[in-house]
């Protein structure tokens, strides 16, 4: 099992706190016992394929987290065995940024083949060759932020064609905002070209107006597993979205769950969701608490 530690400058009360990747031997899951770390000042989201993680780490010398392909063939002594870093972010190599501060960082790569789709934050999304895991290489990448305001949290394509293109979904977080603005919202992309990702399509739920909103109402997440054109979402204050993408050009939604507020908020927060193998669905509430869902 890993478990990633993420370091927030704010109320830190240890300096000498590292972040990264934990360890851990479940094979035993009512006793885990530590293997070892892979340790960097932080690690974001990351996924896993049973040997290798694609990761977000922030390293040293670089501006904010970049792309980390770390090899966990041998549990006990991880290796990093690839990076890939937007240029502009490597300070210690002379690099000099053309945004504020880690405006431009890696949120989250995930593996399709040889091919990583990477969210970039308020840099966009990128699309990564890593035939040579070692020697990770830039296919294409869109930002659109600005003008839109909101920083780009995940980028994954759908792995069956849709009415014969190539589609990729691009979860825009509704948070950290360039500016005050309406809710994000759910991209369709057509990467058919993956050398030139063709914006086409989009997704809002029907309560919104387009008035300006706060931090926290639009979308978070979807489901990084695609089993069909039906896509659930999590949409902060707008509970879980399940969004049908049979036909691109028109995304409809088909159903929807809105939690209780929990307990000490004042408003839901779904932020993840995710399937397990009997197709039951998992709505995770970023104040508090777990909803277990049955498709019907």
């Amino acid at each position: 099992m890993l478990v990633n530690r993420e370091i927030f400058p704010i109320g830190r009360k240890d300096p000498n706190f590292r972040g990264g990747l934990e360890v851990y031997d479940v094979s035993r899951p009512a006793d885990p016992k530590r293997i070892t770390s892979f340790s960097c000042r932080g690690m974001h989201r990351f996924t896993f394929d049973g040997r290798y993680v694609y990761g977000s780490p922030e390293m040293d010398g670089y501006l904010g987290n970049i792309v980390g392909i770390i090899d966990f063939q041998d549990p006990a002594r991880p290796e990093l065995v690839g990076k890939w870093w937007m240029p502009g972010q490597w300070s210690a190599g002379g690099e000099t940024p053309t945004w504020e501060g880690t405006a431009h960082r890696c949120h989250h790569p995930i593996r399709h083949g040889d091919r990583l789709y990477v969210s970039y934050w308020h840099g966009g999304f990128v699309i990564l060759d890593i035939a040579d895991l070692s020697t990770p290489k830039f296919v294409s990448g869109l930002d659109w932020s600005p003008p839109f305001p909101w920083p780009t949290h995940t980028a994954l394509p759908v792995p069956f064609a849709l009415r014969g293109r190539r589609v990729m979904l691009v979860a825009d977080e509704d948070v950290v905002r360039l500016g005050p603005a309406s809710p994000s919202f759910l991209w369709i992309v057509d990467i058919t070209d993956e050398t030139r990702p063709i914006p086409f399509a989009s997704f809002q739920v029907e309560e919104e107006d387009g008035s300006l909103k706060q931090d926290y109402t639009g979308l978070h997440q979807f489901c990084e597993e695609v089993r069909s054109t039906e896509i659930p979402i999590a949409w902060f204050a707008h509970g879980l979205r399940i969004v049908d993408i049979a036909n691109p050009h028109a995304p409809r939604e088909t159903a929807s769950f809105m939690p209780p507020v929990p307990e000490g908020a004042t408003r839901v927060q779904s932020n993840d969701v995710c399937y397990d193998d009997r197709g039951l669905i998992y709505l995770i509430d970023r104040t508090r608490g777990l909803h277990i869902l049955e498709r019907i």
